[in-house]
Formats: structure tokens, sequence, C-alpha cells
């Protein structure tokens, strides 16, 4: 089993929620391919493949800000 620390998530996100939250979308977007796509041999869970990739620095991301509704 492997571990990921907060400190190792924050490294490349600069909080460790934002990083948690990065990680999660990444793994909805894994899960999202179709079956022929997936890499064939990978048994890790999405979870932690999302996290090894947000920790070695394989994952780009940038935050958008929230549009407001004009009433």
């Amino acid at each position: 089993m492997q571990v990921r620390t907060p400190n190792e998530v924050a490294r490349n996100t600069g909080s460790k929620y934002l990083g948690v939250l990065v990680a999660a979308k990444y793994a909805r977007e894994l899960n999202a391919l179709p079956r022929d796509l997936k890499p064939l041999g990978q048994e890790k869970k999405l979870t932690t493949r999302s996290l090894e990739a947000l920790t070695s620095g394989q994952i780009e991301f940038r935050l958008v800000g929230r549009r407001r509704r004009e009433i």
C-alpha cells in the first residue's frame, strides 16, 4: 500500500485541499474513458493513479473563477 501525505499533494498544488479536488476530478476523467482507451495492466484504483500522477507533476490544471449570475 502506498501512502501519499498531504504535504506531497500540496507541493504541486499549493494546498492539500486543492490537491484532493484536482486528483478527484482527474479520477472521474479516467473513469469516463472508454474501456478500449484505458491502459491495460493498470490494476491500481483510479484514485491511487490520480494521486500518483498529481504528486509526480503529470497533471496540469488551472483554476477558473465562477461566473456570477445576473438577475
